[in-house]
Formats: C-alpha cells, structure tokens, sequence
C-alpha cells in the first residue's frame, strides 16, 4: 500500500513512516524542511520515502500538484503549526496553516484516482473546554479559548464539512492526546524540556504541574491511527474517534515529571516553577476511547510507567546505537507486545 503523510518530517511523522515501511508500505511524504536535530534527520529518514517533498500546505497549487503526482493509496494528514506558545505568537499564521492547510490537502484529492482512503490528525485539544471528569467523547461540542486549540476545533469543523459535502473515498478524523516518546525535539514540549534540564544537570521549569493530560506513548497513538485505517479501507467507515490511554491512566504534568526523572536514574524529583504570568492552558483534559476500543478492538499496549521508561530509554539510549536502530527496536517489540 502507498501511503502519503504530510508533516513527515516532523516527531509523530517520522515514527509513523518508519513504522508503515517496516510493515512492507511504500511511504511517501510533505513537510517543511525538519529542524537541523529534528529526530528525522537523526534517525536519516529521507532514504525510505518513494516522494521526500518539501513544501508549504498554505500553496494551495504546489500541494495540488504535488498530491495528484504521488496519487497515493491512503493520506494522513498530520501537517500542523501543534505548540499551544506559539499559536499566542503567531496566531494568524496557526490558523492559516492548521484551517486553510488542512483544506488545501483535502481539496487535492479531488481529482486522485488511486486514493482508498484519507484519515486527518486533529487533537484532543478541539474539545470545549468543560473540564470533564468523564472524558470527552466524539459527539462532544467542539471550541477552543487559546488560538491553537481553536485553530484545531475550526479545522475540525471544516474537515467534517469537505468530507460530508466531497469525499468519495473514506475519510474520517482522528483525535489524540498528548503524545511522548523518544526523539521529540520541539520547543515547549515537556520531555524535550526535561532531557535538555537533565542532561545539563538542572532542574527543568514547569508552567502547570497540576494541569492533567492523557499521556501516551507515540506508538499506541499511531497504531490506533493505522488501526483506522485498515477498518476504513475494509468496512468503509468515516466519521470522528479518540484515541487516548485509559481514564485510570490519567496523570498530571508533576506525576510525568517525577516518574521521568525516576527513570533517568534521579533521585531529585523537584522543579522551578515558571514565576511569569503564562498564557491560559486547559488544566483538567482526558479522552473517552470507547468507540475505538469497542469497534476497532485497539487497546493501549503501554501503561503509562512503561511510556515513561520507553521514553526515557530512548534518550538514554543503553545500547548506545543509532537513532534509527533504536526507533526501529522499540517498533519491534511494541508490535510484538
């Protein structure tokens, strides 16, 4: 199967091209140029796609022709300006991507005639903010206080509508939590944060370390992707799922911090805390997975201890080997966990 990822080159991208062609896919890709000490350049990723393009998804004409050449079989779109901070900077510009992009890339399968089926990233964070105990689920209403979290809910939104009034083949929307694992390297991100912290032998800054999320393993979040996908491609389905760990699983950003550190073979377990005023960030936000636990039999294969211990274990990295290696062990056994 060919599959086609925008945003390749970016953390969640490049797990998910080495995990679809270690499965036998050929996989191609759209993105930006990655950072210098983004884990796809580390890991020399760019070999393994048929298509390794680098454009914009605001070109609406270049994502056209770029789309309809590599004609492929399955779309993910996961291309996204994702960091909360920086949608406070530049909150035009997240719109423009995360609204206008998403459309762009939807309305360049008009014309595919090889596409099976198309599935969009979108996040938990497109959920009105209600700070539910329960979870959200699917059919909740969607908002969003902060720029990114309703750049989101609108791309959410506008996703569902080209998709009703357009598609042709299945397409549905995805919705994850956050997401951790080996390799991340963006800015405002909580392990980045906590490796450049320890590995200098400082205490890392924290913004809310009461706030809770659902955090989860890189690849459970895809494997519930690609679990999508193949009941799209054999029963037809669209529509919208969450992918989030269990509610017993729920954890807050101290929780994280103290099990992270625990793991990297620290005894001190403290943090500063962030004495400027920060912008405003949901402090209570969990996932209800029910639908996609009931109907596309996906369970979470790591708990969060062991999330945290992989996670670690990568940075660590004990068997000091490359980072593809080490990407492509923990593929290994988690697909055989």
């Amino acid at each position: 199967m060919h599959y086609l990822i925008t945003g390749h080159t970016g953390f969640k991208g490049s797990w998910l091209a080495l995990m679809l062609e270690m499965q036998g896919h050929t996989v191609s890709g759209i993105a930006l140029d990655p950072p210098e000490k983004s884990l796809f350049n580390q890991a020399e990723l760019s070999p393994i796609f048929k298509h390794d393009l680098r454009l914009d998804i605001r070109d609406r004409i270049a994502i056209k022709h770029a789309i309809e050449m590599i004609d492929p079989e399955v779309l993910i779109h996961l291309a996204a300006q994702p960091i909360v901070r920086e949608s406070y900077r530049k909150p035009v510009e997240t719109f423009d991507i995360n609204v206008v992009g998403t459309l762009n890339v939807l309305e360049a399968t008009r014309e595919l005639k090889n596409l099976k089926a198309a599935l969009i990233i979108t996040t938990d964070k497109v959920y009105k903010n209600h700070n539910y105990l329960r979870g959200y689920v699917e059919t909740d209403e969607l908002g969003g206080d902060d720029p990114y979290s309703a750049s989101k809910a609108a791309a959410d939104i506008a996703a569902q509508s080209w998709i009703r009034s357009f598609a042709k083949v299945p397409m549905a929307i995805a919705r994850a939590g956050n997401v951790i694992g080996g390799g991340d390297q963006a800015q405002d991100r909580i392990i980045p944060d906590l490796v450049n912290a320890y590995s200098s032998g400082n205490l890392p800054t924290l913004r809310y370390p009461d706030a809770i999320r659902p955090w989860q393993h890189v690849l459970d979040c895809l494997n519930g992707y690609l679990k999508l996908v193949e009941y799209q491609l054999s029963h037809g389905v669209s529509g919208e799922w969450n992918f989030g760990p269990t509610l017993s699983e729920k954890r807050s950003v101290g929780e994280l911090v103290i099990a992270f550190a625990k793991s990297w073979g620290l005894e001190e377990k403290r943090w500063n805390m962030e004495i400027i005023e920060q912008p405003f960030e949901t402090g209570y936000l969990l996932l209800d997975s029910s639908k996609a636990r009931k109907e596309l039999q996906w369970v979470d294969k790591l708990n969060f201890d062991n999330t945290v211990r992989w996670t670690a274990n990568w940075y660590i990295n004990p068997m000091k080997i490359s980072s593809r290696e080490l990407c492509a062990s923990q593929i290994e056994i988690f697909m055989g966990v």
